[in-house]
């Protein structure tokens, strides 16, 4: 049930965490979920930028066509050895029954 926001009149669906009040996303923080009368983050509110984008209608001759995919990459190659191994402990000798 959408609602209004109280802060600029559009659309709402959620509240403030801190105040209940009815916040639109362009009023309401994604990291602490309080509308920018509340907001402390230091984090600048703002409207998402909106392009209106055409489909671009071209000759399509003129299309390029890409190239096949390039091969895998090689494996990556192991660890280098450790300059400084520790020493392998000593077997004990084994205990007579």
């Amino acid at each position: 049930m959408p609602f209004t926001c109280s802060i600029c009149g559009e659309e709402s669906t959620r509240i403030c965490v801190r105040c209940t009040k009815d916040a639109c996303d362009n009023h309401l923080c994604e990291k602490c979920l309080r509308c920018s009368d509340c907001c402390e983050c230091e984090v600048k509110l703002s409207a998402p930028a909106r392009m209106m984008v055409h489909a671009a209608i071209g000759d399509p001759a003129e299309a390029v066509i890409p190239g096949p995919d390039p091969g895998p990459e090689p494996p990556m190659p192991g660890p280098d050895p450790d300059p400084n191994p520790a020493p392998a402990p000593e077997d004990p000798a084994p205990i007579a029954p």
